[in-house]
């Protein structure tokens, strides 16, 4: 009983150290809401670069994804024969296989004379390998000659975007079938649809013999690994063969450990971190120092260390908590102006929520930790 008399007075005794220089403490929840926040925003920008390289895939419909050895990220897959294709089509596994076909070609209609590049991406209209409403119910006009579905995230630098206006892509007069809706993620400032008789149109040194993926959809019931590996067997060596799982694995790394994602959003969230911890400890450590004298009159009349050290924590937590919340509602309305500038898919998710908290109440811990040697200090002698 003794030792839960006083540990009821903890959190009571802590808000009153913090509540009783408003200022200080005003400062000290600035920096730690900054702090917070930009954990937020890096951990953001982290989560998103990856998820916008798989833009393109996620409204794909596949199981397995077939693509040269040579496969960097999705604007980079290198290229393979078509024939190679033909072959995973044979497969007793396999139920449909599209070739998709990626280039770039000059956009010579663009805002003040500009010719900004355009991702151009071909395949057959009638596959439906592409997940969006907006693009299937369009086909019709994919088979037109010269003509295009333009997505509707493309950039302003590319001029007008409406359905009929002729502008030159490359050597040709394309005209604009219509927009679509999914979104350029980092295949450039502006991607177009095309049928694969008009990328052939577009690229017409290269045709239609040369392929980029090849996007398998397997027949209900087949495993996607084991297809896979099948696959694999059959094709021999200079292709690569995904499925959803490890095409996800594969552009996470890329983007996490072989680009300076990792590195710059990585050391961004450890100097927040850190930051964090510093705020806190600095605050705390100097209202210990400062209720010196109060703390060892507490340790005189009978509260145990660990009573003091309680109090502390609750200090720590109490900053840290009050600057979460206000840093929580800036991340979120921060989130929708990045998507807006950005279009990176960055989102408050449960997850995120879940981690940053975490690392809140880690900053919060650390800091009492460091904050608690003090209170060695604070002898009974010391109030005489």
């Amino acid at each position: 009983m003794t030792g839960l008399f006083h540990f009821r007075p903890t959190v009571p005794l802590a808000w009153r150290i913090l509540t009783y220089d408003k200022r200080r403490t005003g400062l000290a929840l600035i920096g730690i809401f900054m702090a917070i926040l930009l954990v937020f925003i890096e951990l953001g920008f982290f989560y998103a670069v990856p998820r916008g390289g798989l833009l393109l895939y996620d409204n794909m419909r596949f199981d397995l994804l077939l693509a040269s050895d040579q496969y960097e990220y999705q604007a980079q897959p290198g290229t393979f024969p078509l024939d190679r294709l033909d072959a995973a089509r044979r497969s007793p596994d396999v139920e449909v296989a599209t070739p998709i076909y990626f280039g770039f070609a000059k956009w010579k209609s663009g805002e003040d004379g500009v010719w900004p590049d355009v991702f151009v991406i071909g395949f057959d209209p009638a596959s439906q390998v592409f997940v969006p409403e907006s693009i299937n119910r369009q086909t019709g006009v994919l088979e037109r000659a010269d003509t295009v579905l333009v997505d509707s995230a493309t950039r302003p630098m590319f001029g007008p975007l409406d359905t009929g206006r002729v502008v030159e892509i490359g050597d040709r007069k394309i005209t604009i079938g219509g927009q679509y809706v999914l979104g350029t993620g980092f295949m450039g400032l502006g991607v177009v649809l095309a049928s694969a008789a008009n990328f052939a149109r577009l690229f017409p040194q290269r045709g239609l013999s040369i392929v980029n993926l090849g996007a398998i959809q397997l027949k209900p019931g087949v495993d996607p690994d084991h297809a896979a590996d099948e696959l694999r067997k059959t094709l021999g060596s200079g292709l690569q063969v995904f499925t959803r799982t490890s095409l996800e694995a594969h552009e996470t790394a890329y983007w996490t450990t072989r680009t300076s994602v990792g590195i710059i959003f990585g050391s961004g969230l450890l100097i927040s971190f850190v930051v964090g911890i510093m705020i806190v400890y600095q605050i705390v450590s100097t209202q210990v120092s400062r209720q010196l004298p109060q703390f060892a009159t507490l340790k005189a009349i009978g509260y145990p260390d660990r009573s003091l050290a309680a109090t502390v924590s609750a200090m720590s937590l109490l900053i840290v908590v009050a600057g979460f919340i206000p840093a929580l509602g800036a991340a979120v309305g921060l989130y929708s102006v990045i998507r807006r500038q950005t279009l990176l898919p960055v989102a408050m998710s449960e997850m995120r929520l879940f981690t940053v908290l975490v690392a809140a109440v880690a900053m919060a811990l650390i800091s009492a930790l460091l904050s608690v040697g003090t209170l060695r200090r604070a002898a009974p002698a010391d109030v005489f």
